[in-house]
């Protein structure tokens, strides 16, 4: 026994310095109730790494508002004819360095353009740079419980990249086995944090409108009839939102009522609207592009690329840390303005657009509805057959100001102020939220 003291003391000094060399300082805030373990822990290399990926590049000069406008100079212009020459030149060259490539045979303008014919739309990104423009409009224009007045660019998600780093495609079907089936299930990929649960949550949730919730909202209920494989389904989707975000599932949720709206996080609300506006990108902007891209470009299954909550956030709770770009390109925050006769200034594109500039694929006027208000928990305990159907482009309204705070425990602790929220609101992509429509949600926490 003598002969082993010292090779477990050598053993306990060796994992002491490992323990002292691997230690990392962190930081941790509270966000929600004491006692509850709402909180968020970083570590200074961590945050050190997320600034360092969400640098925002410099605003160009300042153009002139005077001038021809670029419908009267250039031809085919059909988005971005309202401005006059000297900002849409302006916005081009942005476009380019923020997308384009910066060598090789399509660099800088020629990966859109027919430099010999600008006007041509020979070259397939340019039509998909005409309705991704428009895509952001809408979402800055519509999508303001979500975006909040920080907005989108296309600098969000593409970042200096031609095709944006984080999309997504529709995975094939399960092949038969003899052992049956694996229901998309017990094969690791990023999108499912790389865990055995579903992999084809994406499908589920952000492209169709399956209902979210799995869990009851009162003891001992009755009636809920949520298998397990919903419930892998919902788990599978909370991974990708907590990874997306680089936060914990305390960031949406009150651990001590996971169901319930009025204890819940202000984010949470924000995240209802997120969901609902990734299907709306899917289905009415990318999916509307549907013969346009080259076989390259698509999937195994043949579709188009999606968007969903890394798209924009990358590892962040805000895009680009809740700095705004929309100021320095204000033409980006909406579409063309209406004149006093009610005819749009510039002529619609009509890529995948009605004749009054809709997507072609509407999905159930998602752009515009709002959350359902209620009283609490027991508004949002069943999901609605159908959501109502609203109209497709106005901005949506507010979502309803949280219902008066539970308890947070035996001893009728308050609910805490909400906390200041920093620059804005979450764009593009949806925050964590498991449930599908709040109840009495808490309002947006944009200031």
């Amino acid at each position: 026994m003598k002969i082993y003291r010292p090779l477990l003391a050598v053993a306990a000094a060796l994992l002491l310095a490992l323990a002292v060399y691997w230690y990392e300082p962190t930081d941790t805030s509270a966000i929600g109730y004491p006692g509850v373990a709402m909180q968020v822990t970083e570590s200074e290399e961590r945050l050190a790494e997320r600034v360092a990926a969400n640098e925002v590049p410099a605003p160009l000069p300042p153009p002139s508002d005077s001038g021809r406008l670029a419908s009267e100079e250039y031809e085919n212009v059909q988005v971005l004819g309202h401005l006059t020459t000297a900002q849409f030149t302006r916005l081009m060259t942005a476009i380019t360095l923020w997308v384009a490539p910066d060598e090789g045979e399509n660099a800088g303008c020629a990966y859109c353009h027919n430099t010999q014919n600008m006007a041509s739309d020979e070259r397939y990104p340019k039509i998909v740079s005409r309705r991704m423009i428009q895509m952001t409009q809408h979402i800055n224009e519509s999508w303001q419980q979500h975006v909040g007045q920080t907005g989108v660019t296309c600098w969000t998600c593409h970042r200096g990249n031609a095709v944006p780093e984080y999309i997504w495609y529709e995975v094939p079907e399960d092949d038969e086995r003899m052992l049956g089936a694996r229901a998309h299930q017990n094969a690791p990929i990023d999108r499912a944090g790389l865990s055995s649960l579903p992999e084809n949550a994406f499908e589920e949730f952000l492209l169709e409108d399956t209902g979210i919730r799995v869990q009851s909202t009162r003891p001992l209920p009755s009636g809920n009839r949520h298998s397990i494989k919903q419930t892998e389904w919902t788990y599978s989707l909370m991974m990708h939102f907590s990874r997306s975000l680089g936060v914990n599932c305390t960031y949406c949720h009150n651990s001590r009522s996971w169901a319930d709206w009025s204890q819940s996080p202000a984010q949470r609300a924000t995240a209802w609207y997120g969901i609902r506006m990734v299907r709306r990108v899917n289905h009415g902007y990318l999916e509307s592009l549907e013969g346009v891209f080259p076989d390259y470009r698509l999937g195994p299954t043949g579709d188009v690329p999606k968007a969903n909550c890394m798209t924009c956030h990358q590892g962040a709770y805000r895009p680009l840390l809740g700095v705004s770009m929309l100021s320095d390109y204000p033409s980006l925050a909406a579409s063309a303005p209406v004149d006093p006769t009610g005819d749009a200034v510039e002529a619609s594109d009509t890529t995948g657009t009605t004749e009054e500039g809709e997507p072609a694929v509407d999905p159930d006027a998602e752009g515009a509805e709002p959350a359902p208000a209620g009283q609490g928990a027991e508004a949002a305990a069943d999901e609605p057959e159908a959501e109502p159907v609203a109209p497709a482009e106005p901005a949506p309204e507010e979502a309803p100001e949280a219902a008066a705070p539970a308890a947070a425990g035996g001893g009728g602790a308050r609910r805490p102020a909400p906390r200041p929220a920093p620059a804005a609101e979450e764009p593009e992509a949806a925050a964590a939220a498991p449930e599908e429509a709040p109840g009495e949600a808490a309002a947006d926490d944009q200031e």
